[in-house]
């Protein structure tokens, strides 16, 4: 996708080799990369160029064997090698006066194992030929369409983003480069009743680029009906009950209850309660939750941001905690073999132990089995946002949709907005079916606590379980 990149890799080699006459262990990252998102909606037309990316840039890493340095910067040439070396030295000095008289952190050096990559992700249709008039002008088309199919709709938001880069991951040992594009779009449906409003969102997305918005058109009737039918929403009962999670649900519960809370970097830092659950049962044999590229999403990637090459790391095997998602860093203090989760949300910023592609694995049963199985509960669409509580594993999550279920059927009454609140292993614990299909969503983006926004994916079949429900 990007070819400046093959100029100065060269001279990003030798100063490679410049630096590993100082240090046992010396890495850069050079990434270069182009975003843009477009959104159409009755205020008018935005095009955006700036959006959640990483920009181009570069970050050198070295370790000295008691400490790691990184320094950043966006432009290089080989006139600039003898400055670099000279700020992480100068770095590294300070780090160790201010770190005087404590006892630092173990920070062994990298193995460096050898390896060589060349991969990218592909796309039918790239956002960067068809240009802002083709794609606007598509939006606004499938915008007309959602507006035109029933006269409360007060509102049609359709929005589209786009970010491809190209990654490259030097060491002594490591020649690393691959390229990626994902494209997502969101569309927000808003009606009216008199006074009351309603909204739905229903989120797209993709390994690839604007065909996605083949989807989009594909599901304007369905998003409309759901916006329409919230019109005749009532309050829940708060109380606990048997639920049915549609695929989308249960991929925020994957990411909420044991994603944050097995990311390595807070067991190092003793921050989280799964630390101390390693091989002891959290959840129901019938749950099984994976992270990596093992399956093809937003947030796939072929190494990580410290080039550790990904792969599929098993969280949860038959509701057994095995392991958690780990950085390098973390892993090297902890013992452990990092699982290719280091990432950066841009060249300027730090390396963290965060989620990719998190997914539970699918079942035996179908939907219309969890919902003939159940006397009174709900069949839970459409979640907005969530939380949790790594130290004490509390999670609570927003969703839009819980459609009430009796006696095995569907009776047609909604219940909306709910929270979804409990303990995480005892709500994992109560999973009593998995469905026969899996599907992700890479729509959104997750924060490190309130920052360092990254691309996440989530999902896995529908979930049987008992909810608390508000």
């Amino acid at each position: 996708m990007f070819s400046s990149l093959d100029s100065v890799k060269p001279a990003l080699g030798r100063l490679i080799a410049r630096l590993r006459q100082v240090y046992p262990y010396a890495s850069v990252l050079a990434v270069e990369d182009a975003a843009r998102r477009w959104s159409v909606s009755r205020a008018g037309v935005n095009i955006d160029a700036s959006g959640l990316r990483g920009g181009t840039g570069f970050v050198v890493r070295v370790f000295d064997g008691t400490g790691c340095g990184e320094y950043s910067f966006n432009r290089f040439d080989e006139s600039m090698t003898e400055d670099i070396a000279a700020r992480l030295a100068e770095g590294l000095k300070a780090q160790s006066a201010a770190l005087a008289g404590f006892s630092p952190l173990p920070t062994p050096v990298p193995a460096d194992e050898p390896a060589v990559l060349r991969k990218s992700t592909g796309f039918q249709s790239d956002p960067r030929d068809l240009g802002d008039e083709a794609i606007i002008n598509r939006l606004r088309a499938l915008r007309e369409k959602a507006l035109a199919l029933d006269g409360r709709i007060l509102d049609v938001q359709l929005g589209m983003n786009y970010r491809c880069c190209r990654k490259l991951f030097l060491s002594e040992n490591r020649d690393l480069d691959q390229s990626l594009m994902w494209t997502t779009c969101a569309l927000m449906v808003l009606c009216s009743r008199g006074q009351e409003l309603k909204i739905t969102y229903e989120p797209f997305s993709v390994l690839g680029g604007a065909e996605v918005l083949d989807a989009v058109e594909d599901r304007i009737p369905e998003a409309v009906k759901k916006a329409v039918e919230l019109l005749d929403s009532q309050p829940i009962t708060p109380g606990e009950y048997d639920c049915v999670c549609d695929s989308d649900v249960t991929g925020m519960i994957v990411h909420e209850a044991f994603g944050h809370g097995v990311e390595m970097d807070m067991f190092v830092k003793d921050r989280a309660l799964g630390r101390s659950y390693i091989d002891k049962y959290v959840a129901s044999e019938l749950v099984t939750m994976h992270d990596g590229s093992a399956v093809q999403q937003a947030a796939t990637m072929f190494f990580d941001d410290e080039g550790t090459l990904t792969g599929d790391t098993v969280i949860i095997d038959k509701g057994v905690l095995k392991t958690g998602m780990c950085d390098a860093l973390s892993a090297a203090r902890l013992g452990v073999k990092p699982t290719g989760n280091g990432r950066r949300e841009s060249y300027e910023r730090k390396a963290y132990a965060r989620m990719t592609n998190t997914y539970f694995d699918a079942g035996s049963h179908t939907k219309e089995e969890m919902i003939a199985s159940i006397d009174y509960g709900f069949l839970l669409e459409q979640p907005s946002s969530g939380m949790e509580d790594p130290k004490n594993w509390g999670i609570q999550c927003m969703v839009s949709v819980a459609r009430e279920i009796k006696d095995g059927r569907l009776t047609g009454k909604i219940f909306s907005p709910i929270v979804l609140t409990g303990y995480v292993p005892d709500l994992l614990k109560s999973v009593s079916m998995m469905g026969r299909e899996q599907t992700l969503s890479g729509s959104g983006f997750c924060g490190k606590g309130y920052k360092e926004w990254l691309k996440v994916s989530d999902g896995g079949p529908c979930m049987k379980a008992r909810i608390r429900l508000g």
